[in-house]
């Protein structure tokens, strides 16, 4: 017989690591969770400005359609104010003031001030009763439409508000218990209600005051209209000092505490 060659068939033994590279993807999956979630946790500790800043960058990426977190009145975002921005939150809120629907005469009722406790916003009577009639404690249409304009602008605020009622030194008409110092806070009270029902948050006012006429408005003029008035005061956010938790002098406090503490 004739020498037959043999054949040989040689297989290449096929790992399966490298089949198709599934692991990778899943590997990349994992990796995006991870971030998605180191993402999160900062985001919950950041600032309440840089939260914003990022959910309005996923809401709007190019940044075309409105400034977010810019600190802009009507831009629909959170701002604060502070001593540093106040005169131009200040300007927007005029703005937007100018903008409604009422009388020129009454826009001329309306001042807004920069205090030592934050922005005053007033809004003033004439003899005819612009805002509230005649020893009425509730507000007339016009200001409810405007008290509702301030509240969804100062709404978007982080800031806190105080509420106060003025009259001016003309006794109450009635007899009986009812006074301008009841019929100031009433005043204010209702003007709370009606900026709570439109876009004030349910814990942002923290104080409502009745003054009488213990703060006038023309001193020199004391039954003068413009001294009935309601006020309205954003206060200042007020930003924690970021090293006051790492004062050497506060640390040895705490752990003098702590150690007179456990020896009790």
């Amino acid at each position: 017989m004739p020498n037959v060659q043999p054949i040989v068939i040689r297989k290449k033994a096929v790992h399966a690591g490298h089949n198709g590279g599934a692991w990778k993807v899943a590997y990349a999956d994992f990796v995006t969770a991870m971030m998605a979630l180191f993402i999160v946790l900062w985001l919950l500790n950041s600032s309440k400005q840089i939260q914003v800043a990022v959910g309005g960058y996923f809401k709007d990426p190019t940044g075309t359609s409105k400034k977010v977190g810019s600190g802009q009145i009507g831009s629909g975002e959170n701002f604060a104010v502070t001593k540093d921005n106040m005169d131009k939150i200040k300007d927007e809120l005029q703005t937007a003031v100018h903008k409604v629907n009422i009388s020129e005469k009454l826009k001329h009722q309306i001042a807004m001030t920069i205090t030592a406790e934050g922005l005053r916003i007033e809004l003033m009577e004439t003899d005819k009763g612009a805002f509230f009639p005649s020893g009425v404690p509730e507000p007339n249409d016009e200001a409810k439409e405007l008290l509702s304009l301030l509240a969804a602008e100062v709404g978007k605020l982080p800031n806190t508000l105080s509420i106060e009622g003025h009259t001016d030194a003309k006794p109450y008409a009635t007899s009986g218990n009812y006074t301008n110092w009841e019929l100031s806070a009433d005043r204010a009270n209702a003007a709370r209600r009606v900026m709570q029902e439109n876009g004030l948050g349910p814990r942002q006012v923290t104080q409502v005051r009745g003054y009488a006429d213990q703060q006038l408005h023309q001193p020199e003029s004391p039954e003068d209209a413009s001294n009935r008035r309601i006020s309205i005061i954003v206060h200042y956010l007020v930003k924690p000092d970021v090293d006051e938790e790492n004062r050497p002098d506060k640390a040895a406090n705490q752990a003098s505490a702590l150690t007179s503490g456990q020896r009790h």
